[in-house]
């Protein structure tokens, strides 16, 4: 079945928008940000929602946070090529505002959908809201960097490429939460 996994997805960013998922925030919003990457990849990243950037490119993560995963990224010899990255709100929430719990809950069966449809090896979330769509009742700051099982698939939580940005200390956190992902890759494989 040639690009069926593609097909797939063309399939749920579509319904997303029949389905009129946060008109609210599909109003304020420029587009609807997806996901970008590799659909064969081994490790999707989630992040939260769309930002500024993010939501005038219609990709995510390429702002300065998305620039600090790049870095990251090549740190343990990858690239943005070799991953998928999505977020689970899929509208830039005005103003940058956290996503709220019921436009997270809104989008969750869209982001099922598109991890069933790339069935990658490894679910990364970046930040505390991706983490807790998928692993509630966890606190990131005791979890990072600790791969947990969650319905089949391991799911490493880590915290968001923009907490290293206004807070140094985060930031070797970050690369060193980063170093285990090759590690923690081969063990699933």
């Amino acid at each position: 079945m040639p690009n069926s996994k593609q097909q797939l997805l063309d399939d749920i960013k579509s319904q997303i928008m029949k389905d009129e998922v946060c008109k609210n925030l599909a109003e304020q919003a420029t587009q609807l940000v997806f996901g970008d990457g590799n659909i064969d990849a081994e490790i999707v990243f989630i992040g939260e929602a769309p930002g500024k950037n993010e939501d005038i490119q219609g990709i995510p993560f390429v702002g300065a946070a998305g620039k600090f995963l790049n870095e990251m990224l090549e740190t343990i010899g990858m690239k943005r090529e070799d991953i998928y990255i999505t977020n689970i709100v899929k509208y830039r929430p005005p103003n940058n505002r956290d996503p709220l719990p019921e436009e997270k809950e809104a989008f969750l069966p869209y982001l099922q959908a598109q991890l069933d449809a790339i069935q990658p090896k490894m679910i990364i979330t970046l930040g505390r809201h991706s983490m807790n769509c998928l692993l509630p009742n966890l606190q990131i700051s005791q979890v990072h960097g600790q791969p947990k099982r969650y319905k089949g698939r391991v799911i490493l939580p880590l915290f968001h490429p923009a907490t290293a940005l206004y807070n140094g200390a985060m930031r070797q956190t970050l690369i060193d939460d980063f170093a285990l992902i090759p590690e923690i890759l081969k063990k699933i494989n």
